[in-house]
């Protein structure tokens, strides 16, 4: 007979010292190096944020010099694409434990982040090839926020800042709340800025190909490390 595993923690209810609470810091700090890499190195387009994406087009349509309706374009496709693989695979795995679904989706976004660095090692992303990396990040990101947002942990959606800063100064006591999770809104922040520091300086040496592996090699060791 085999033993059930624990029952899970429900996701409103995670602490920040839990392993998914952990991972998912992990996976911000990942997700900095990653708009690092696509804004700085792959023609001011976005692959995690998507918010920034659609305005990027906008300026683009607009004739702002310097952007890129067709990168923009790929990336949305893209992320779209990657949020309904998590879709289905959500459908597919319901009635498997949390940390299986997770690595599978996490193992993916690893797969595709090396792909794209071994694109980058062979070929210039100045050229032709930035379209495919392009679409691997955004494919990769796309399959994490579709898996991340099926979770539920507030203020932990490892890309996208907007909503957790709001609610840092909304729910601050200076404006009469009581700063709930305050310690993981802030973590968000420093998490993301701390991959994105790191991810411009090598870019902006010419070391994308090498960003790329460091985005692998992290993603790849929270996935390693992550057990519940």
């Amino acid at each position: 007979m085999t033993t059930p595993p624990p029952p899970q923690q429900p996701a409103p209810q995670i602490h920040d010292r839990h392993p998914l609470a952990l991972a998912l810091f992990a996976l911000t700090l990942v997700s900095g190096l990653i708009d690092a890499i696509s804004y700085l190195g792959l023609g001011h387009v976005f692959t995690a944020n998507m918010t920034g994406n659609v305005v990027v087009i906008a300026f683009a349509l607009a004739g702002a010099p310097g952007f890129s309706v067709a990168g923009s374009l790929t990336s949305l496709a893209a992320f779209l694409l990657g949020a309904g693989v998590a879709g289905r695979l959500a459908a597919r795995r319901a009635g498997s434990h949390r940390a299986a679904r997770l690595r599978t989706a996490f193992v993916l976004e690893v797969g595709l982040y090396g792909v794209a660095a071994a694109i980058a090692f062979l070929r210039s992303v100045d050229g032709p090839a930035q379209y495919p990396v392009i679409a691997l990040l955004a494919l990769a990101m796309g399959i994490r926020n579709g898996t991340v947002r099926g979770l539920g942990v507030p203020d932990l959606t490892t890309t996208v800042l907007t909503l957790t800063l709001t609610g840092l100064a909304a729910d601050s006591r200076l404006a009469g709340g009581t700063a709930p999770r305050q310690r993981r809104k802030i973590l968000s922040v420093v998490t993301m800025l701390a991959g994105a520091a790191p991810g411009a300086v090598l870019v902006l040496h010419g070391q994308i190909a090498w960003a790329l592996v460091a985005s692998a090699a992290l993603a790849g060791l929270t996935v390693l490390l992550y057990r519940e």
